[in-house]
Parts: C-alpha cells; structure tokens; sequence
C-alpha cells in the first residue's frame, strides 16, 4: 500500500527546504505564467530558483509550462543536471477562442542527474516481458515524447474532474512515474493543485508528498486521496 503525506498549504519554497528525504522524482507544475493563474514579472527568475532548490533533494525533476514560455529553464539548468527529454502533451480538445492558432499543448521538461537511471521496461507490453525473459529483446522500447491525451473538460474525463482550472489527467503524469521511479521510491509535488501526482503515485505503489500554496487545493488534494485508499495527513510535524 502506498503512502501519500499531504502538507498543510504553504509556499514552495517552505515544501522544498522542509523535505529531509531524497526524492527520486520531484514533479513541478506552477501557474504557466499566462492565462489562468496571473503574470508575474520575475517568472523566469523566480522558476529558476525554484528548480535549483527542487536539484538540492531530487534526481529526477519535471517542470510544465507552455513552450514559448518554459524554455529558457534549459538555458539555466543545476549543477550536474541535464535534460533528458522535452516532453509534450498533446490535447485536441482545447476549447480556446482565441483568434489565431488555438493552443493545443503543454512541454514538461525532464531533467535529472547525469546518469539518473531511467525505467523503459516498465512500458513494455506482454510479448515484449516475455522476450525480455528469454534474452530475446533486441531493443528497449520506450513510450514515445508527445502524450496524447484530451483534456479534462465536458464529458471528457468527467470521473476525474475536480473543478481545479488547470487538472492534468491521470494518463498524463502516469508516464513520468513510470519511466522515473519503481514501487516504494519518494515522488514530490510542492505545487500539487488537485492531487493528481498523488492518485497516480498510489495506484502504482509510490510514496508521494504533496503540497500547494492553496488550502483550497489542499482541501481537495486530501478529499481525493482519502475517498479510495488510506492515507497519511500531515501535521506540521512532517516525518520526512
């Protein structure tokens, strides 16, 4: 049975220097900077600063943004980090009226440690698990860079949906702990909006702290995460 610890709502920063534990994946999903959420002026140095902290505990780490807008992270990666792989999720189903090109993507950047061990295997269908054990696969077959996956909105993912403006489905963080971590391993949300790092960490047998800024968010995190299984609430004396 996983273990999930949700926070009491606080900063980012408060999560991140709070946490005493390695982490193995650390998933960074702040307010894009445009639209939904607001603008602020120090967005690119305030992301910065975050994802230095996020290098202090992590060895892997995700940052979601819209492309034009994220991409300079690479240009400021940590000490001894790399990228991995510019992920991108795709949804058809945007219902922007936008004049001009409808927005029909996020990138999540992966980035870690030189040499951070990756989990393809953990992709690999029937056939190929058995080929794997008679020696017989000639080649690890990953998923691909591009996440196909529609929206929550409408009739789309209704089950899943919570009211959070900006909810990922789960088939769109399950891959990045997929490829990340194996059972038991530590996965980190400081900005975890609706709790969906959590849900998919505990259907697959991840532990997972989660925080947000909101109490809102964080009243919904924990309303998630107690309907199905068992979990850990904190207090403000975390064990981690």
């Amino acid at each position: 049975m996983s273990d999930i610890l949700v926070l009491p709502a606080q900063d980012v920063f408060d999560t991140l220097r709070g946490v005493k534990e390695p982490v193995t994946t650390t998933v960074l999903d702040p307010w894009y900077n445009k639209g939904v959420g607001g603008v602020r002026e120090d967005y690119e140095e305030w992301l910065t600063a975050v994802v230095d902290e996020a290098a202090h505990i992590s060895t892997h780490i995700f940052v979601w943004g819209f492309p034009e807008i994220v991409h300079f992270v690479l240009d400021r990666l940590p000490h001894g980090f790399e990228l991995v792989a510019w992920l991108t999720w795709y949804y058809k189903n945007c219902p922007s009226v936008i004049r001009g090109w409808r927005s029909a993507q996020l990138a999540c950047l992966h980035i870690a440690e030189r040499g951070a061990r990756l989990f393809p295997e953990h992709f690999l269908n029937g056939a190929q698990l058995e080929k794997q054990r008679q020696g017989k696969l000639r080649y690890m077959p990953g998923p691909p860079s591009v996440i196909e996956v529609p929206l929550n909105i409408g009739f789309v993912g209704r089950s899943e949906q919570t009211g959070h403006p900006a909810q990922k489905p789960f088939k769109v963080i399950e891959p990045l702990i997929l490829m990340t971590t194996e059972a038991g391993d530590l996965v980190l949300d400081p900005m975890c909006g609706s709790g969906t790092t959590g849900v998919v960490c505990r259907a697959l047998g991840r532990r997972a702290i989660l925080c947000d800024s909101s109490e809102e968010y964080i009243r919904i995190t924990k309303a998630r995460i107690q309907s199905s299984e068992p979990v850990v609430l904190a207090s403000h004396q975390s064990r981690f």
